[in-house]
């Protein structure tokens, strides 16, 4: 547990090279075998014929269909249709085609996370060449600002350097504990696998999206050699792939009650003035402030006035956009990827495998927003209650249906967001038969992801007091906005220092991420076949995580606004953004003002900055585990013992969790470099798990199989949320506290399905599943004034924060869960039954539903509760998905619509008197088609996003407003594969 950080690398690496080592030895003793040169003496002919002589997209469903036919769990598995050829563009992607996975899409449309039968990311673990795996990288601030949990972030790796992916949705005793949804299998392709000789495919494509309206590369090779005996392989895997992507939209950052940040300013002679009188901020009866006289509508604000909603406050029944907004996202991503697999068998009883993955994903991201930034300020900062509403239209349930203000306060925000994600990965595997009943499996393995965000900066340039307007009556979920001045023109906005009362001219903000990620993992297991139909699997495993979130952030004093020099003005470090009026709609605006973020470094001497972390505040938490594992499970196959042939496995699986976090709590000091230091707190703790499992399959019919599955599983808490200490935002008054006590999530499952085999290659199944979860975690919101929390008052400076404003503080907190069940129906239909061309054909269809009930605490102030009943986050209840495909040796194509239902994605939703965070149902259809030109050479065409869907949110089960709606256009793949 004291182990030094330098240790822990010394460790890690250490780890590495020894496997790294042993893989080597591994080659050169394949090299020395008998065999591998050319003139060595041919196999026997008696050694065992591994060659994939049937290619293509149906081939790759029978596989599929075998292995799910013969497994005693319910597992549904994707196959790669050739050597180096994945059956679709994206790993998350090509899991919508499995029955029960729902996908969920992060920047530029692409698949990043799956939830499967109603859970999310966090409750499914994935496995890479059967070792876990974590995979974090960055994201926009909607989808989260990038992932510090234990969900797996499928687009960071590339495609190609797999071969197989498998679901498996019901628990056995020797798969480890972690997964409340499915456990993932990732494998990577193994040299013995293949054709004997030697082979190499290399894959060359061209990307196009009507968005970004550029053509990007993307390009693979796999080579592979074997000796002549078969016994010992070397395959090597690299893929290189580079994107331009563009995503526009609107955005609201939040929805908000009009009382929440001091209602607007009134209007001249109303009897109750808001604001009230202040010289220094220039309010009086006739101005909202200085230079910004009272232009309200009496009717207007009367309507907000008379609306009071759930709260009981006038204006809370009208609801507004914190932050409303057009938004542009400029993505520059490149994702390499390799894999090296060294495969020997250096007799019938022994098998030894050497695997290693390397993944590299860097993206450079620029979001430029225009921002109508006054309903997110209180009257500190001039804002919302010196804002006059001239016009105002909502619904009855108070959504804004058009608005237009005077004193609206406008910001060019810009962000640069540099991340990279950096995965390694080395395990070694033994297989070796002791005897002819004894069998041991031995596998060693280590891996770490670096995210690394040395740099994620906001400049924001202000325009003060100008008219506003959003428009929602042409329908739609993106308004409208008019701007009452020209924000192409970067003359009408300021960087400058705030004036004395409140008011800013200008910003920036930034921070320094590196999220650490390293497991180690050892793994030994007996097979003992007892008797003819009986084989017990016991065994025993180690595994250690660790995690470490450093944040850097600028030190104190070097975060205020300064002014420009002499002679340089915004023109000299602002461009244009162009082009949403094209791209979303007529109504968009044309151009607008943004900042060049390296000229405007260089204007104001940013790179002169001090960066800092514990010593002023920032805290760089840390998670340690250590599970110790054991299992002992019964398989059982038998054909004669009852009326029908029975199979199956039963088990229990015991783990014991070790836990230590690191939290970092901000505290004042005196006489120190810097006002407030950041204070560890230590917490170590430790639980146990006793997870029986039981899977069996009855044969009713040689055709028709009947599965039932039970067992009580669990997942531990996001990281994250783990360290004790807390954070603070001034500027969105939040903060969060950990909480290293928490207990996971547990649950006991039970699982029955039929399938039917009712012709090669085709299945027709119906699958119900339940999960009582018995305890959850949930984050409850609290309204507590800042001042109450224990933090220094110079955490707020830079805010212009008031210590006695409320702040929102969230922490997690164990709850009771609540029932899970659903039903899935799956479908694979080859039409081989047609004739001619008919025959050619095939279908794949599948629908899940799913429904749950669990009580949330929305929100509590010490002495009540606000609650409600609703769906587990990141659930649909529906999803659905259906593929027709043609195939013939010369010719493929096949279309994909795959449907996930609406589905919540935060609750509490972080705003007032709104239940939840939602995401609107999509749709969204694909195609891909493929011509061989010869026997080696095959040219691809893929078109994802067919109709344009676009990915919407909204915040409140009830009224829905729009938060989120961005558009990321279709994009087309071609391109040429060749194989020798």
């Amino acid at each position: 547990m004291g182990q030094s950080t330098k240790g822990r690398f010394r460790s890690d690496y250490g780890a590495c090279l020894r496997l790294a080592a042993s893989g080597l030895a591994i080659i050169c003793a394949g090299l020395a075998a008998p065999g591998w040169a050319q003139d060595a003496p041919a196999a026997p002919a008696t050694a065992p014929d591994r060659e994939i002589v049937v290619t293509g997209f149906r081939s790759s469903l029978n596989a599929a269909l075998q292995e799910k036919r013969s497994s005693a769990a319910a597992i549904d598995a994707i196959k790669a249709e050739d050597v180096g050829k994945f059956p679709d563009s994206n790993l998350a992607e090509s899991m919508q085609r499995v029955p029960g996975i729902a996908l969920a899409r992060g920047d530029g449309g692409e698949g990043k996370n799956i939830a499967v039968r109603g859970l999310g990311a966090a409750f499914t673990r994935v496995r890479l060449n059967g070792m876990e795996g974590t995979a974090q990288t960055g994201s926009s601030d909607i989808y989260g600002a990038g992932n510090t949990g234990r969900s797996f972030d499928f687009n960071v790796f590339p495609t190609e350097i797999f071969s197989e992916l498998a679901v498996r949705k019901t628990p056995s005793a020797d798969v480890e504990e972690g997964s409340l949804g499915a456990t993932v299998d990732l494998k990577a392709p193994h040299p013995l696998d293949f054709h004997k000789g030697f082979v190499a495919t290399i894959s060359a494509k061209g990307v196009w999206n009507e968005v970004s309206r550029k053509v990007d590369p993307r390009a693979s090779l796999l080579v592979q050699k074997q000796n002549d005996a078969g016994t010992f392989g070397v395959l090597g895997t690299f893929s290189y792939s580079h994107r331009n992507i563009r995503e526009v939209g609107y955005s609201a950052v939040n929805i908000l009650p009009t009382y929440v940040n001091g209602g607007f300013c009134s209007p001249v002679g109303y009897p109750v003035q808001n604001p009230a009188t202040n010289a220094l901020k220039g309010t009086d009866a006739l101005n909202c402030s200085t230079g910004n006289p009272r232009t309200g509508s009496t009717a207007a604000y009367n309507l907000i006035q008379s609306m009071t909603g759930p709260s009981g406050l006038p204006g809370g029944g009208v609801f507004l956009p914190r932050i409303p907004r057009y938004l542009n996202s400029v993505q520059d991503a490149t994702r390499i990827g390799g894999s090296l697999s060294v495969q020997w068998k250096p007799d019938d009883r022994t098998e030894i495998i050497f695997d290693g993955l390397f993944s590299r994903y860097h993206v450079i991201r620029h979001d430029n927003y225009i921002d109508a930034l006054s309903f997110a300020r209180n009257a500190s900062n001039n804002g919302q209650p010196m804002t006059s509403v001239t016009d105002l239209q909502v619904a009855s349930n108070g959504s804004l249906v058009y608005g237009a203000f005077n004193g609206v306060d406008l910001r060019s925000e810009s962000l640069v967001d540099r991340f990279t994600t950096t995965f390694g990965q080395a395990n070694l595997t033994l297989h070796h038969q002791l005897t002819d009943r004894l069998s041991v499996d031995v596998m060693g393995g280590w891996s770490k992801s670096i995210f690394d965000n040395p740099e994620r900066l906001t400049v924001n340039l202000d325009a003060i007091d100008a008219p506003f307007s959003i428009d929602f009556r042409g329908g739609g979920t993106i308004p409208t906005l008019k701007y009452g001045i020209d924000v192409a023109n970067p003359a009408n906005f300021s960087y400058a220092p705030g004036k004395a009362d409140g008011t800013v001219l200008g910003n920036f903000n930034t921070r320094n991420w590196r999220v650490t990620t390293r497991n180690l993992t050892y793994d030994t297991s007996f097979t003992w076949a007892w008797a003819d139909n009986f084989k017990l699997k016991f065994g025993g495993q180690y595994r250690q995580s660790a995690f470490k979130n450093r944040v850097l952030g600028i030190a104190p004093g070097n975060q205020a606004t300064t002014a420009q020099p002499a002679g340089v003005t915004t023109a000299d470090f602002t461009y244009q953004i162009t082009g949403l009026n094209t791209l979303l709609n007529p109504g968009a605006l044309a151009s607008y003002t943004a900042t060049d973020i390296e000229k405007w470094k260089q204007a104001v001497g940013y790179n002169n900055f001090t960066f800092c972390g514990i010593e002023c505040g920032n805290g760089s938490p840390e998670v340690r585990e250590e599970e110790l594992g054991a299992f002992v499970m019964q398989q059982f196959d038998l054909p004669d013992t009852f009326p029908v042939p029975v199979r199956g496995d039963v088990g229990v699986r015991f783990v014991n969790t070790r836990q230590h976090t690191v939290g970092y709590v901000p505290t004042a000091v005196t006489g120190g470099a810097y006002p407030t230091v950041a204070v560890p707190s230590i917490v170590d703790r430790q639980y146990d798990d006793w997870l029986p499992s039981a899977n069996v399959v009855v044969e009713l019919d040689p055709r028709l199989l009947a599965r039932f599955s039970a067992a009580k599983v669990m997942s531990r808490p996001e990281l994250a949320v783990l360290p004790s200490g807390g954070s603070v935002n001034a500027v969105t008054r939040t903060a969060s506290i950990g909480n290293p006590y928490l207990d996971p999530i547990r649950a006991t499952t039970f699982d029955a399905a039929l399938e039917w085999y009712f012709r090669p290659g085709s299945l027709l199944s119906v699958a119900y599943f339940h999960k009582q979860i018995s305890t959850y975690i949930q984050s409850v919101n609290t309204l507590v004034p800042y001042n109450q929390l224990g933090l220094p008052n110079s955490l707020l400076t830079a805010a212009g924060t008031s210590p006695t404003d409320l702040f929102t503080v969230t922490r997690s907190v164990n709850t009771p869960g609540g029932p899970l069940n659903g039903v899935e129906v799956n479908l694979q239909l080859p039409f081989t039954f047609l004739h001619g061309f008919a025959r050619d054909f095939g279908l794949l269809a599948n629908y899940t539903h799913v429904a749950s009930r669990v009580n949330y605490v929305l929100q509590s102030s010490g002495t009540s509760t606000l609650s409600t009943t609703a769906n587990l986050v990141n659930m649909s209840p529906d999803t659905a998905s259906g593929t027709l495909y043609y195939e013939n040796k010369l010719f493929s194509i096949r279309g994909t619509i795959s449907y996930r239902g609406a589905y919540i994605r935060q609750i509490p939703s972080g705003a007032n008197d709104s239940d939840v965070l939602g995401n609107h149902g999509t749709t969204y259809i694909d195609a891909s088609a493929s011509y061989n030109l010869t026997k080696a050479v095959k040219l691809t065409f893929d078109i994802q996003n067919i109709t344009d869907e676009h990915n919407v949110l909204y915040i409140d089960s009830g009224r829905q407003d729009p938060l989120f709606d961005t558009r990321t256009g279709r994009t087309v793949t071609f391109g040429v594969n060749a194989r020798f």
